[in-house]
């Protein structure tokens, strides 16, 4: 056994890239500073877990498993990385405005957390997202701290208290825009904006027609359960035009939703929003912003298949560069001012920064059963032919080499047995026979 078996078998490469890794004596490896990391700056997570673990009298911090170890670092060079890729993508598509990112709260409400992502991005203006008024007070503490020009996104079901602490928020000098989610919030916003002497900056949330199908995006296409339709977003068009407010109207807000499995897919809902938005300009809205909500997936078993729920098929610059074709194009073609560019990664930044670390309370051994040549010959009589005609033909690749053959017809061996069982026409210890066989089959495989 190698460490290159380990991250082989594990598929570490694949989900953890660049971030983790097995190192020459078998143990994670965490990189803080994904591919940038050189090789002292490497963290052994065995050597983390036993300093936390040991005994106070041995030098050890004394702590009870489960425990949560965070990698500051690692946030930062997320951040970093989003950031570069969507300024690779403006710079070479030539795109006349810049990218700035919002942190949705929700996604880890953690106080360190989310000062440190205000702290390291600060430089590039990244903002917070908040759903709710626990987040926003939460969202206007941290931001205090953070970039004059990051966004406050306030999403969520909104009440008279969340629009009137919103628009403190905007007295506060915070580049707060409360994003209608349902059309009579406008009501409560126009009403309490004039009240409290406070030009409110409005968004909206449109219900786009492009769906994402997968597990992750029942909150998407036009029977989701948030947004505005395009009736109702003419509605709120006119109504702030006849309140003298339409100028207020300066982002525009969708989710695909969660998780988005293919650029095809991102392509279409982002071209669509773009439209929109051409649209809002046209109606005479001070549009200026275009927040394409969240989305950017992580490659969690690291296949890098767009079929999985579980994994994407692009990576950071992809998902950039496609995203600012989308709305380059749509807005050269309708002659409309390239908009500033959001977008609500939550699990893209911080996913791969904590690691949980349990104790295995108990394991479990698979022992095969031992054929003798008797035993399996009274297995194969017992067959029907079908299964007879499997087992000669393993036997046949067995022979010839062709191990790729040898799993097909064992797959198909079991299968068939397993159908025998519960036709009735198999016995248990036949069944056992045969998981036998196979287990023999993978084993020697594999041992070759």
């Amino acid at each position: 056994w190698s460490p290159e078996l380990s991250s082989y078998l594990y598929r570490i490469d694949g989900w953890g890239a660049p971030y983790f890794t097995v190192n020459s004596s078998g143990d994670i490896s965490v990189r803080p500073h994904g591919t940038d990391t050189l090789p002292h700056q490497e963290i052994d997570l065995l050597k983390v877990v036993k300093k936390a673990s040991d005994p106070i009298n041995s030098g050890g911090l004394g702590l009870q498993l489960p425990l949560v170890v965070r990698f500051p670092d690692v946030l930062k060079n997320r951040l970093e990385s989003l950031q570069s890729a969507f300024d690779y993508a403006v710079q070479s598509e030539g795109y006349e405005a810049h990218y700035q990112g919002v942190y949705p709260v929700k996604c880890n409400q953690d106080r360190f957390v989310v000062e440190d992502i205000v702290k390291f991005g600060s430089g590039f203006r990244f903002g917070l997202e908040a759903g709710s008024k626990p987040e926003l007070l939460l969202a206007m503490s941290s931001l205090c701290k953070g970039s004059s020009e990051g966004l406050l996104v306030c999403n969520g079901f909104k009440d008279a208290e969340y629009i009137s602490l919103a628009l403190v928020a905007r007295k506060l000098q915070l580049n707060t825009v409360i994003v209608l989610e349902q059309e009579e919030e406008l009501d409560l916003v126009i009403d309490i904006s004039r009240k409290m002497a406070v030009q409110p900056v409005i968004g909206l949330r449109a219900k786009l027609r492009t769906k994402h199908s997968g597990h992750f995006g029942s909150t998407s296409g036009e029977k989701g359960k948030f947004g505005l339709t395009t009736t109702q977003i003419l509605r709120v068009v006119r109504k702030l035009k006849e309140s003298g407010m339409l100028d207020c109207l300066q982002l525009l807000h969708f989710h695909i939703g969660s998780q988005i499995p293919s650029t095809e897919l991102l392509a279409d809902g982002v071209g669509e929003a773009a439209q929109v938005y051409s649209e809002l300009v046209r109606l005479g809205a001070g549009m200026k912003f275009i927040d394409i909500g969240g989305g950017l997936g992580i490659d969690y078993d690291g296949t890098k298949s767009s079929d999985s729920d579980v994994s994407v098929g692009y990576g950071l610059q992809d998902y950039a560069s496609t995203v600012v074709q989308a709305v380059r194009f749509v807005c050269d073609r309708k002659n409309v001012k390239h908009p500033v560019i959001c977008s609500e990664s939550g699990r893209a930044i911080v996913s791969h920064h904590s690691v949980l670390i349990f104790e295995a309370v108990s394991s479990t051994t698979t022992r095969s059963q031992e054929l003798s040549s008797m035993s399996l010959h009274s297995f194969v009589e017992k067959l029907n032919d079908d299964a007879r005609g499997d087992y000669r033909n393993l036997s046949a690749a067995a022979i010839r080499g062709e191990y790729d053959t040898c799993m097909l017809y064992a797959d198909q061996l079991k299968q068939r047995c397993v159908d025998q069982f519960k036709d009735g026409n198999l016995d248990m210890e036949q069944l056992a026979a045969v998981d036998a066989v196979c287990d023999f089959v993978s084993k020697a495989i594999g041992a070759s």
